[in-house]
């Protein structure tokens, strides 16, 4: 997400960060430098324009401030205007109702990531406490019904679907009265997908909007499409009013233009992206966060989402009782945790959140097969190994070298950073009253 943008903005900030004195022909080369950076990654021209606009206006008129450098302060004033390009203070927050249930409805082109979305969104209110009702409302795309119920059994969402119905504002309807029976606190709406110039489909969507009174009505679009994402929010805003976007696809979107364009050119924020295709795949949108991604700050609030996300507490707090009751850290918790990270993501993208790492890792550094390679070094051990990895002599180590398929200089090396993590662990539980 936002690699390309982020590696060429960072080259183009270099010039700002290694000056003392910043002059104003200075300012205007990197801004010129930036703007070509913003076009590239697909950023509305206009808006690419107002930004840099402000940027410079900021950056001329501010005050010195001391132990901070004139290329510093730029870089904070890029940082704050990032973060304003996606939303502004409060705007990404979802609008809760009052009385409950808090209507939803997403809507978009056919093939944006609807029916995920109301999946993903469905299990994330579900883990935060609020009990919610996905309503299966497009009956145009062969099979959407039966997609929505097969992801929300994975989200753990009930799903109201009517058999045989061909109206989805009778469906609707029906899955409003049975959340507000149900006592839901937010009812999502998946509708069918249509064209913005469509004017019997949209109007359709009128009468859905009309007889539900939603709070949020969020357009989910494709980040991939770039522009386009801009100029189709722009007509299904015209006829609806839009509360905000989801970008779906974020994962494969290097460059980013659409989310940092779309406020700047409907006024609408991004209030949620899609990272990848599990129903944990979502992330709520905090402007600061967004900014602080593209400028290679990490994000370990994001960072501690993902782990909350898939992170089982029960789990969690079994592994704990195990390493704290024992006192001993051995290879079956380590394998343990290991695979608690791997559902978080792939380990490229976990890497990104985590503020101080370098950006320019090769990809052997962050190759994903080397987790494979260490999970099988650990299987092919003795349940006695695992636990007292003392006892692994040079024949021992040729053997599980043999059995994993890997050479026993890898065997080696996980061995002797097990001793190391399992050193520290040992110096942080007697910091601590428990791990």
């Amino acid at each position: 997400m936002f690699d390309d943008l982020s590696q060429k903005l960072d080259k183009a900030l270099g010039r700002f960060r290694q000056r003392g004195v910043l002059t104003e022909p200075m300012l205007r080369e990197g801004l010129r430098d930036m703007r070509r950076v913003l076009l590239e990654a697909d950023v509305n021209f206009k808006v690419a324009r107002q930004f840099l606009e402000r940027v410079r206006e900021k950056a001329l008129g501010e005050k010195v401030v001391k132990s901070v450098s004139p290329g510093q302060q730029v870089v904070k004033i890029v940082r704050d205007e990032l973060a304003a390009l996606v939303g502004g203070e409060g705007e990404t927050a979802v609008n809760w109702s009052s009385a409950p249930p808090t209507v939803v409805m997403l809507v978009g082109l056919q093939g944006s990531g609807k029916t995920a979305t109301a999946a993903k969104l469905g299990k994330r209110w579900v883990r935060r406490g609020r009990p919610t009702l996905l309503a299966a409302c497009d009956l145009h795309r062969p099979a959407a019904v039966e997609q929505l119920v097969v992801l929300g059994g994975k989200a753990g969402v009930p799903v109201h679907a009517a058999e045989g119905a061909t109206d989805p504002l009778a469906v609707a309807e029906e899955a409003h009265k049975r959340a507000r029976q149900e006592k839901k606190a937010v009812l999502v709406v998946d509708t069918a997908g249509r064209l913005q110039i469509d004017e019997p489909l949209m109007d359709q969507l009128a009468r859905l909007k009309a007889l539900l009174s939603p709070a949020e009505i969020l357009l989910v679009a494709d980040a991939m499409t770039g522009q386009q994402a801009v100029n189709i929010a722009e007509g299904f805003d015209r006829v609806l009013g839009l509360t905000g976007f989801v970008l779906t696809k974020m994962d494969g979107d290097a460059r980013g233009g659409a989310a940092l364009s779309i406020r700047g050119v409907t006024g609408k924020p991004l209030k949620f992206v899609g990272t990848g295709e599990g129903v944990d795949a979502l992330e709520a949108v905090e402007p600061g966060r967004i900014a602080d991604r593209i400028l290679q700050k990490g994000d370990i609030v994001g960072l501690v989402e993902r782990a909350q996300n898939v992170v089982d507490a029960e789990e969690a707090e079994a592994f704990q009782k195990r390493v704290t009751g024992r006192g001993v850290f051995t290879l079956e918790d380590f394998l343990s945790a290991m695979r608690q990270v791997q559902k978080m993501g792939p380990l490229h993208q976990l890497l990104k959140l985590v503020p101080g790492v370098p950006r320019d890792l090769s990809a052997d550094q962050i190759d994903p097969r080397k987790m494979k390679h260490v999970e099988a070094i650990i299987l092919s051990m003795t349940p006695e190994e695992r636990r007292k990895p003392e006892i692994l002599n040079g024949s021992r180590r040729r053997r599980i070298a043999l059995g994993s398929g890997r050479p026993v200089a890898e065997v080696n090396q996980l061995v002797k950073r097990f001793g190391e993590t399992r050193k520290m662990m040992k110096q942080m539980s007697g910091l601590v009253p428990s791990l």
